[in-house]
């Protein structure tokens, strides 16, 4: 231990450029660094101790960054907030996590705004001015810069979508390790990648830093002496602009983004120059087969790709992986282990499907407040989030499909029964299934079919007064983007739905197998 984690990093050479903003500004590590240890002495008046939470509803950029590495070196847990939340959401996860500190950012300042009451006036804070919000400046502005005494690592603690509409917070033992080295032990992931530490190396943060994986990827470039540049809105051709303006080594990325890469005109593609890219990694969502290769053949042997949980535990397919076992999502972490099992917990000869399971050494988890739920998904040591695959005689990782329900749009898990409830409560909806169907560039869009109630008309205008009922109760993402009427829902006379008696129509000839 000893070489690696952003504080040391930063005392060692505060010049080095960590981070781009999304409009170019440069941060050198000294001033982030400076900018962490008055926020640890900041939210330490106000009382913070080890254990403790704060919460950022931030776009991607500095500010988040601080928080991060201001709650990774005091032993808080800092939750990032998904910014495409409304109001009455966000106060749920704010209030849930018993943060002791909320951040906003003016441009999320109305569904934020709505937010605050989840949280003591004296504890709000804003990034800029936002009414009922103390600006940041009150909390950081007159503390010291110097590196805070009793150090103690962090963690992150995201929020993972619930299956009955309430997303649960994935909170880890705290390890009581100096920063650094709990920081150094992190970049063990990014290394199983054979990637490597030190400048030149810049990391591309392409996706809402609100996501695990984003956070954790980027957070351990950072660690790794990476530069991370920022972007605020993910643009296929901007992407190439800035692999080539700070030259790119790594980035993580989702296949929505590759189908959108790959449709650039060749003379947009054949115009930047991306020899700087080593390990442009990809996870969150199935890549179809003919566009990994299409990357592969563009982008060379730079694409990974992995299989991994909030929760714990993963895969790792490597480019020669992949070339050799076309299709799947790689083999075990050398900390990792897999077991697929039947539908009565027994392990399964090698190539037949089923549910996977996964543990990783000495990671444990819990979803805060919710021993079931916790319970519910393990099995002895390993858990599940229910996905279902299958192992060849390699132990490479197969996925035939996911999770029953849950629809994945542009990388992003979308649970089904959070909008059904919100739905139902419409009087002209007698009953409701919703479900994803194929979409061509996000994987999967979400589709609603409504059984109207006695007396109304199913048809556009009743769909269009539905999907408007949603205005500020769910996050628009979460909306389907079409709605088709039924007589009659199926369901078994214990009121079961037989979701995939609806669905499969949709999906004939698409094979919702990966």
């Amino acid at each position: 231990m000893g070489t690696l984690g952003f504080w040391r990093l930063a005392q060692a050479d505060p010049e080095w450029v960590a981070a781009v903003d999304p409009d170019g500004t440069e941060h050198r590590a000294g001033d982030l660094l400076a900018r962490a240890n008055r926020m640890v002495h900041g939210l330490r008046e106000l009382g913070l101790q080890p254990g403790d939470g704060l919460c950022g509803l931030v776009p991607n950029g500095v500010d988040g960054l601080v928080l991060y590495l201001a709650a990774l070196q005091a032993g808080w847990y800092y939750t990032p907030i998904n910014w495409h939340l409304t109001g009455p959401e966000i106060g749920y996860i704010v209030a849930d996590s018993e943060a002791k500190a909320f951040f906003v950012h003016p441009r999320f300042a109305e569904e934020g705004g709505r937010a605050a009451e989840a949280i003591d006036a004296s504890r709000r804070f804003a990034f800029g001015e936002i009414p009922g919000f103390r600006p940041v400046g009150e909390l950081v502005d007159a503390m010291p810069d110097t590196l805070p005494g009793d150090r103690t690592a962090g963690a992150t603690m995201h929020y993972t979508s619930g299956t009955t509409g309430k997303p649960k917070g994935v909170r880890r033992r705290l390890s009581g390790l100096d920063p650094d080295d709990g920081a150094e032990l992190m970049t063990f992931l990014l290394s199983l990648f054979g990637m490597t530490p030190g400048k030149p190396n810049a990391h591309l943060v392409t996706s809402p830093n609100y996501h695990t994986a984003v956070t954790q990827f980027g957070g351990t470039a950072l660690h790794m002496g990476h530069t991370l540049v920022y972007m605020d809105k993910w643009d296929p051709e901007e992407t190439l602009r800035l692999c080539e303006r700070h030259r790119v080594t790594n980035s993580h990325l989702v296949p929505t983004h590759f189908k959108r890469l790959l449709a650039l005109p060749d003379e947009v593609k054949g115009a930047y120059d991306l020899s700087s890219l080593r390990w442009m990694i990809h996870a969150a969502a199935p890549c179809p087969v003919p566009v990994k290769q299409a990357m592969l053949e563009w982008w060379g042997d730079c694409v990974y790709e992995y299989y991994a949980a909030t929760e714990g535990g993963g895969t790792i397919a490597t480019p020669e992986d992949w070339k050799a076992h076309p299709g799947t999502v790689g083999k075990a972490w050398p900390i990792s282990e897999l077991l697929i099992v039947d539908d009565e917990l027994k392990p399964v000869p090698t190539g037949t499907p089923g549910t996977i399971y996964m543990k990783m050494m000495g990671v444990s988890f819990e979803y805060k407040g919710d021993r079931a739920k916790t319970e519910a998904g393990r099995l002895d040591d390993y858990f599940t989030v229910g996905d279902i695959g299958y192992l060849d005689d390699e132990g490479f990782l197969f996925l035939c499909d996911r999770k029953a329900d849950m629809i994945i749009s542009g990388g992003t898990n979308i649970y089904p029964a959070e909008i059904e409830n919100e739905i139902m409560i419409h009087p002209k909806v007698a009953d409701v299934a919703v479900f994803g169907v194929p979409d061509e560039e996000w994987g999967e869009q979400i589709k609603a079919v409504i059984e109207a109630a006695p007396g109304s008309t199913p048809g556009p205008e009743l769909a269009q007064e539905i999907l408007a009922s949603l205005e500020g109760r769910l996050a628009r993402m979460k909306w389907p983007k079409s709605v088709d009427f039924i007589a009659e829902m199926p369901r078994e006379p214990n009121g079961k739905l037989l979701k995939r008696k609806l669905r499969d129509p949709y999906w004939e000839g698409h094979g919702r197998a990966i």
